[in-house]
């Protein structure tokens, strides 16, 4: 039963930490020198259904891919959590970012959450800015409390 809570909390809180990391790397690195990859993200119009940015998909896969890959060779349980922890982070990452904020495919667009209006609220605050100086809102899952606010606001 210990071990089974220690690998849960191994887990959850490397999902937990990928927001922190998730939000680092989109303010200094995509908004950074990483700019050339994620500038089409910013774009009105983007030709075809693949962006650049689409590459930091693959990026971010390593550490995770190289945590099962170690984890298995020396059979270590919490490598294999922390993977599937980054995994689980970058599952949650498609859902919302991909199909729920930008509708990459059509589905789940009449959800209605305050919770799910106040991501999609600070990600448009986010977009708004087409160049990658002044963004706000780098994060995905952690949203401040001011887009709570101005959906509820919206919404009388």
């Amino acid at each position: 039963m210990i071990q089974l809570l220690t690998n849960s909390s191994v887990l959850f809180v490397s999902f937990l930490s990928m927001e922190c990391v998730a939000w680092l790397a989109h303010k200094y690195i995509m908004h950074g020198f990483g700019w050339f990859l994620h500038k089409d993200h910013h774009q009105k119009e983007i030709e075809g259904f693949f962006e650049k940015n689409d590459f930091f998909f693959l990026i971010f896969a390593i550490p995770g891919i190289l945590c099962f890959l170690f984890g298995s060779v020396y059979y270590s349980i919490y490598l294999l959590m922390i993977g599937s922890g980054i995994t689980l982070y970058g599952a949650a990452y498609f859902f919302v970012h991909e199909i729920f904020i930008h509708q990459r495919f059509n589905a789940f667009r009449n959800i209605d959450s305050s919770y799910l209006r106040a991501i999609r609220r600070a990600h448009k605050m986010h977009h708004k800015h087409l160049t990658k100086n002044n963004g706000e809102s780098f994060g995905m899952l952690w949203v401040p409390i001011k887009y709570f606010k101005t959906t509820k606001a919206n919404r009388k």
